[in-house]
């Protein structure tokens, strides 16, 4: 990261950071002992983002036209089309999570890893290469598009919004797309490997996203990417946790632990490739 200015703690940068965002000029403030530090991801827009700071200060409008569109109310999807695969992959979870209020268990045997039957008054259970073979390839993916419960459903798309739209911003849909087909397909295998054929969740996808954007910002910090060490602490130390007795005993005992661990695998193996790229770029 560049440092370009200091603000007094006093002023008030919200506009000039929606601003900046808006823009995609990748950037960083932090609160330092004498002010707000105003930080630069990439060189190659130091221009625009001075060319930005002068029409701030002047007072001028700066917001592109399509967020001054969004004040007058002619539309408010510019966050979602900025992001749009992470808002495609939170629209698809809401719409699952209401397909399984109205429809019922249909929707989870449809999505689930192997095909689930009702067999006798029992589950019965398809195997992975059966399903392959016969066509469904989609379950390697869906059932991470699968929630069982409102609370993680909102934790799941909280973390997935948070980190998916910094890697989109910074690195663009593709990117993101990418982490989110391998993580997903990745963190569903860990898990049905172990044994585990009933279960779901954008968990996986999540700690591979924070695995991606913590390598980045700690190997690469002129990539942009940022995200605060206690958070990191937090998540990880969380999926530690839950593979412990304590969970179990205190009601988080299905929590598919494999699958968090083999999406945290999948976004730290790109974030150590990606970030030794970036680190070669003069």
């Amino acid at each position: 990261m560049y440092r370009i200015m200091l603000f007094p703690h006093e002023t008030d940068t919200r506009e000039l950071r929606r601003a900046l965002w808006a823009h995609r000029i990748g950037h960083r403030f932090t609160e330092e002992e004498e002010g707000q530090a105003l930080w630069l991801a990439d060189p190659a827009q130091h221009d625009a983002m001075k060319q930005l700071l002068v029409r701030w200060q002047r007072g001028e409008k700066i917001m592109p036209e399509r967020r001054r569109r969004v004040r007058n109310g002619a539309s408010l999807t510019v966050p979602f089309r900025l992001a749009p695969v992470t808002s495609v992959a939170i629209a698809i979870s809401l719409a699952v999570f209401a397909l399984m209020g109205l429809l019922g268990d249909i929707v989870v045997a449809m999505l689930t890893i192997v095909p689930v039957a009702v067999v006798g008054g029992g589950l019965a259970f398809g195997s992975l290469t059966e399903a392959m073979t016969s066509g469904q390839v989609w379950r390697l993916l869906s059932p991470a598009f699968l929630h069982f419960g409102w609370m993680h459903l909102i934790f799941n798309m909280m973390w997935l919004w948070y980190f998916g739209r910094q890697v989109e911003t910074l690195q663009g849909s593709g990117r993101m797309l990418t982490l989110l087909l391998v993580a997903g397909v990745g963190a569903n295998l860990a898990q049905y490997f172990t044994g585990t054929v009933l279960f779901g969740g954008m968990s996986g996808v999540d700690f591979a996203l924070l695995g991606y954007v913590w390598l980045m910002s700690r190997r690469a910090p002129a990539s942009g990417f940022f995200v605060p060490q206690m958070l990191v602490v937090f998540m990880l130390g969380w999926m530690v946790f839950t593979m412990t007795d304590m969970a179990t005993a205190v009601g988080f005992g299905n929590v598919a632990n494999e699958a968090h661990l083999g999406g945290l695998v999948v976004g730290l193996l790109f974030g150590w490739y990606y970030s030794n790229r970036a680190r070669r770029l003069p």
